[in-house]
Protein backbone atom coordinates (compact mmCIF):
# COMPACT_ATOMS: atom_id res chain seq x y z
CA UNK A 1 0.00 0.00 0.00
CA UNK A 2 2.94 2.22 0.99
CA UNK A 3 4.72 2.11 -2.52
CA UNK A 4 1.19 2.61 -4.22
CA UNK A 5 0.71 6.03 -2.10
CA UNK A 6 4.44 6.73 -3.39
CA UNK A 7 3.59 5.91 -6.66
CA UNK A 8 0.88 8.24 -6.72
CA UNK A 9 2.07 11.35 -5.44
CA UNK A 10 5.32 11.03 -7.70
CA UNK A 11 3.30 10.71 -10.67
CA UNK A 12 0.43 13.31 -9.47
CA UNK A 13 -2.88 14.31 -10.59
CA UNK A 14 -3.70 12.92 -13.72
CA UNK A 15 -7.51 12.71 -14.35
CA UNK A 16 -8.88 15.21 -17.37
CA UNK A 17 -10.69 18.05 -16.26
CA UNK A 18 -13.47 16.55 -19.21
CA UNK A 19 -16.81 18.22 -19.56
CA UNK A 20 -15.10 21.04 -18.40
CA UNK A 21 -12.35 21.60 -20.36
CA UNK A 22 -11.98 19.57 -23.66
CA UNK A 23 -9.08 18.07 -23.75
CA UNK A 24 -6.93 17.78 -26.84
CA UNK A 25 -6.64 14.82 -28.79
CA UNK A 26 -4.31 13.28 -31.54
CA UNK A 27 -4.06 15.42 -34.19
CA UNK A 28 -4.60 13.06 -36.85
CA UNK A 29 -7.62 11.69 -35.15
CA UNK A 30 -11.18 11.89 -37.34
CA UNK A 31 -14.13 13.03 -35.37
CA UNK A 32 -17.36 15.02 -36.60
CA UNK A 33 -17.17 15.08 -40.12
CA UNK A 34 -17.20 19.05 -41.86
CA UNK A 35 -19.01 19.13 -45.16
CA UNK A 36 -18.90 21.39 -48.06
CA UNK A 37 -22.45 21.44 -49.57
CA UNK A 38 -20.76 23.91 -52.22
CA UNK A 39 -18.42 21.72 -53.43
CA UNK A 40 -17.93 20.32 -57.26
CA UNK A 41 -21.00 17.45 -57.96
CA UNK A 42 -18.50 15.88 -59.93
CA UNK A 43 -16.23 16.02 -56.84
CA UNK A 44 -19.13 14.25 -54.49
CA UNK A 45 -19.76 12.12 -56.97
CA UNK A 46 -15.82 10.72 -57.15
CA UNK A 47 -16.03 10.68 -53.23
CA UNK A 48 -19.24 8.69 -52.56
CA UNK A 49 -18.14 6.08 -55.51
CA UNK A 50 -14.93 5.61 -53.84
CA UNK A 51 -16.57 5.30 -50.05
CA UNK A 52 -16.24 1.62 -49.26
CA UNK A 53 -19.58 1.88 -46.42
CA UNK A 54 -21.82 3.54 -49.17
CA UNK A 55 -22.28 6.07 -46.48
CA UNK A 56 -22.25 9.33 -48.48
CA UNK A 57 -25.98 10.80 -50.11
CA UNK A 58 -24.91 12.44 -52.75
CA UNK A 59 -28.38 14.29 -53.39
CA UNK A 60 -28.65 15.66 -50.23
CA UNK A 61 -24.88 16.32 -49.67
CA UNK A 62 -24.72 14.30 -46.24
CA UNK A 63 -22.95 11.75 -44.49
CA UNK A 64 -24.06 8.70 -41.90
CA UNK A 65 -21.56 8.91 -39.45
CA UNK A 66 -23.56 5.53 -38.34
CA UNK A 67 -22.55 3.66 -41.53
CA UNK A 68 -19.08 5.82 -41.81
CA UNK A 69 -15.88 3.98 -40.64
CA UNK A 70 -14.10 7.13 -40.66
CA UNK A 71 -11.77 5.84 -42.72
CA UNK A 72 -10.60 9.02 -44.47
CA UNK A 73 -10.97 8.05 -47.84
CA UNK A 74 -13.79 10.86 -48.77
CA UNK A 75 -10.89 13.52 -47.70
CA UNK A 76 -8.01 12.16 -49.82
CA UNK A 77 -10.03 12.38 -52.47
CA UNK A 78 -12.01 15.28 -52.39
CA UNK A 79 -8.92 16.68 -51.01
CA UNK A 80 -10.62 18.52 -47.92
CA UNK A 81 -13.12 20.23 -51.05
CA UNK A 82 -16.03 18.43 -49.66
CA UNK A 83 -14.92 16.81 -46.51
CA UNK A 84 -12.66 17.66 -43.41
CA UNK A 85 -12.51 15.42 -40.42
CA UNK A 86 -12.30 17.62 -37.52
CA UNK A 87 -11.19 17.05 -33.84
CA UNK A 88 -14.87 17.44 -32.03
CA UNK A 89 -15.46 13.38 -30.46
CA UNK A 90 -18.64 14.79 -29.25
CA UNK A 91 -20.70 13.09 -31.86
CA UNK A 92 -22.92 10.57 -29.40
CA UNK A 93 -26.76 11.49 -30.34
CA UNK A 94 -30.06 9.68 -28.74
CA UNK A 95 -31.65 8.99 -32.35
CA UNK A 96 -30.11 7.38 -35.22
CA UNK A 97 -31.39 10.10 -37.73
CA UNK A 98 -29.11 12.78 -35.90
CA UNK A 99 -26.27 10.79 -37.49
CA UNK A 100 -27.05 11.43 -40.81
CA UNK A 101 -25.21 14.65 -40.61
CA UNK A 102 -24.91 17.71 -43.83
CA UNK A 103 -22.08 19.51 -41.84
CA UNK A 104 -24.00 21.18 -38.98
CA UNK A 105 -23.58 20.04 -35.60
CA UNK A 106 -25.49 16.76 -34.66
CA UNK A 107 -27.75 16.70 -31.91
CA UNK A 108 -25.72 15.94 -28.53
CA UNK A 109 -27.58 13.72 -27.00
CA UNK A 110 -29.85 16.53 -26.20
CA UNK A 111 -32.81 14.32 -26.38
CA UNK A 112 -32.47 11.90 -23.24
CA UNK A 113 -35.46 10.61 -21.74
CA UNK A 114 -35.27 12.73 -18.50
CA UNK A 115 -36.50 9.80 -16.32
CA UNK A 116 -33.19 7.94 -17.30
CA UNK A 117 -31.73 11.29 -15.54
CA UNK A 118 -33.68 10.86 -12.59
CA UNK A 119 -33.17 7.22 -12.10
CA UNK A 120 -29.58 6.71 -13.16
CA UNK A 121 -28.36 10.02 -12.49
CA UNK A 122 -25.78 9.36 -9.54
CA UNK A 123 -25.47 5.60 -10.17
CA UNK A 124 -24.94 3.77 -13.62
CA UNK A 125 -23.86 0.30 -13.45
CA UNK A 126 -23.29 -0.94 -17.32
CA UNK A 127 -23.18 -4.38 -18.69
CA UNK A 128 -20.86 -4.69 -21.94
CA UNK A 129 -21.52 -7.29 -24.90
CA UNK A 130 -18.99 -7.83 -27.64
CA UNK A 131 -21.22 -9.17 -29.76
CA UNK A 132 -18.76 -9.63 -32.61
CA UNK A 133 -16.67 -7.29 -31.97
CA UNK A 134 -12.64 -6.93 -33.18
CA UNK A 135 -11.83 -5.65 -29.94
CA UNK A 136 -11.32 -1.91 -30.84
CA UNK A 137 -14.61 -0.60 -29.55
CA UNK A 138 -14.16 -2.60 -26.63
CA UNK A 139 -10.50 -1.75 -26.15
CA UNK A 140 -11.18 1.68 -25.97
CA UNK A 141 -13.96 1.15 -23.22
CA UNK A 142 -11.74 -0.47 -21.35
CA UNK A 143 -9.44 2.52 -21.31
CA UNK A 144 -12.55 4.60 -19.57
CA UNK A 145 -11.20 3.02 -16.29
CA UNK A 146 -8.06 4.34 -16.42
CA UNK A 147 -7.12 7.59 -14.46
CA UNK A 148 -6.96 9.74 -16.81
CA UNK A 149 -10.65 9.06 -17.78
CA UNK A 150 -11.55 7.64 -14.24
CA UNK A 151 -15.36 6.81 -15.14
CA UNK A 152 -16.12 5.74 -11.66
CA UNK A 153 -15.69 9.54 -10.51
CA UNK A 154 -19.20 10.09 -12.62
CA UNK A 155 -20.65 7.02 -10.78
CA UNK A 156 -20.56 5.08 -13.83
CA UNK A 157 -19.23 1.69 -13.41
CA UNK A 158 -18.73 -1.69 -15.81
CA UNK A 159 -20.34 -4.65 -13.56
CA UNK A 160 -20.10 -8.56 -14.53
CA UNK A 161 -23.57 -9.41 -14.31
CA UNK A 162 -26.13 -8.30 -16.52
CA UNK A 163 -28.83 -8.85 -13.29
CA UNK A 164 -26.71 -5.93 -10.95
CA UNK A 165 -26.92 -3.67 -14.84
CA UNK A 166 -29.29 -0.72 -15.53
CA UNK A 167 -27.81 -0.36 -19.13
CA UNK A 168 -25.95 -2.90 -21.65
CA UNK A 169 -23.45 -1.42 -23.88
CA UNK A 170 -23.14 -3.42 -27.44
CA UNK A 171 -20.22 -3.45 -29.23
CA UNK A 172 -19.80 -5.65 -32.33
CA UNK A 173 -21.86 -6.20 -35.39
CA UNK A 174 -23.87 -8.71 -33.75
CA UNK A 175 -23.23 -12.17 -35.48
CA UNK A 176 -25.78 -15.00 -35.73
CA UNK A 177 -24.10 -16.96 -33.26
CA UNK A 178 -24.46 -13.63 -30.32
CA UNK A 179 -27.53 -12.91 -31.27
CA UNK A 180 -28.99 -15.64 -28.58
CA UNK A 181 -26.49 -14.12 -26.07
CA UNK A 182 -27.19 -10.68 -26.67
CA UNK A 183 -30.75 -10.85 -25.66
CA UNK A 184 -30.79 -13.21 -22.89
CA UNK A 185 -28.39 -10.56 -21.52
CA UNK A 186 -30.86 -7.99 -21.85
CA UNK A 187 -33.58 -9.81 -20.66
CA UNK A 188 -31.90 -10.07 -17.82
CA UNK A 189 -31.05 -6.41 -17.25
CA UNK A 190 -34.02 -5.50 -14.99
CA UNK A 191 -36.57 -2.61 -15.95
CA UNK A 192 -36.17 0.04 -17.06
CA UNK A 193 -33.10 -1.02 -18.85
CA UNK A 194 -31.16 0.82 -21.08
CA UNK A 195 -29.48 0.10 -24.78
CA UNK A 196 -26.34 1.44 -25.71
CA UNK A 197 -25.04 0.83 -29.07
CA UNK A 198 -21.23 1.59 -29.74
CA UNK A 199 -19.33 1.62 -32.77
CA UNK A 200 -20.20 1.85 -36.54
CA UNK A 201 -20.43 -2.45 -36.52
CA UNK A 202 -23.28 -1.93 -33.81
CA UNK A 203 -25.25 0.72 -35.39
CA UNK A 204 -24.78 -0.80 -39.30
CA UNK A 205 -23.24 -3.41 -39.39
CA UNK A 206 -19.59 -2.02 -40.26
CA UNK A 207 -17.52 -3.16 -42.95
CA UNK A 208 -19.84 -6.63 -42.63
CA UNK A 209 -23.21 -5.08 -43.45
CA UNK A 210 -25.29 -7.30 -46.02
CA UNK A 211 -23.64 -10.21 -44.85
CA UNK A 212 -26.10 -12.48 -43.90
CA UNK A 213 -24.00 -13.55 -40.64
CA UNK A 214 -24.42 -10.59 -38.62
CA UNK A 215 -27.67 -8.13 -37.95
CA UNK A 216 -28.57 -5.05 -40.21
CA UNK A 217 -27.98 -2.95 -37.24
CA UNK A 218 -28.68 -3.32 -33.83
CA UNK A 219 -32.16 -0.73 -33.87
CA UNK A 220 -33.49 -3.96 -35.87
CA UNK A 221 -33.05 -6.74 -32.00
CA UNK A 222 -33.50 -4.23 -29.59
CA UNK A 223 -34.83 -0.46 -28.99
CA UNK A 224 -31.62 1.60 -28.75
CA UNK A 225 -31.67 4.84 -26.64
CA UNK A 226 -27.80 6.02 -27.42
CA UNK A 227 -26.01 5.71 -30.41
CA UNK A 228 -21.66 6.55 -29.69
CA UNK A 229 -20.56 6.46 -33.69
CA UNK A 230 -16.76 5.49 -34.64
CA UNK A 231 -15.04 2.96 -35.61
CA UNK A 232 -13.51 3.11 -32.97
CA UNK A 233 -15.26 5.60 -31.24
CA UNK A 234 -12.65 7.74 -29.42
CA UNK A 235 -12.79 7.66 -25.35
CA UNK A 236 -13.69 10.50 -24.96
CA UNK A 237 -16.74 9.82 -27.58
CA UNK A 238 -17.95 7.36 -25.25
CA UNK A 239 -17.35 9.65 -22.42
CA UNK A 240 -19.13 12.71 -23.69
CA UNK A 241 -22.26 10.42 -25.20
CA UNK A 242 -23.12 8.58 -21.31
CA UNK A 243 -22.40 12.23 -19.44
CA UNK A 244 -25.28 14.33 -22.14
CA UNK A 245 -27.64 11.30 -21.88
CA UNK A 246 -27.95 10.08 -18.04
CA UNK A 247 -26.00 13.11 -16.52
Amino acid sequence: MLSVLKNRFEQGYRTCNYPKEKPAVFPRYRGRPDINKDADPSVIQACADACPQDAIDVDKKRIDMGRCVFCGTCERVSEKTFVTFTNDFEIATSSRADLLTDGTLPNLARHSKQHFKKLFGRSLQLRQVSAGGCNACEADLNVLATPFFDLARFGINFVASPRHADAIVVTGPVSRNMKTALLQTYEAVPEPRVVIAVGSCTIMGGPFYGSPEVAPGLESILPVDLFIPGCPPHPLSNLHGLLRFFK
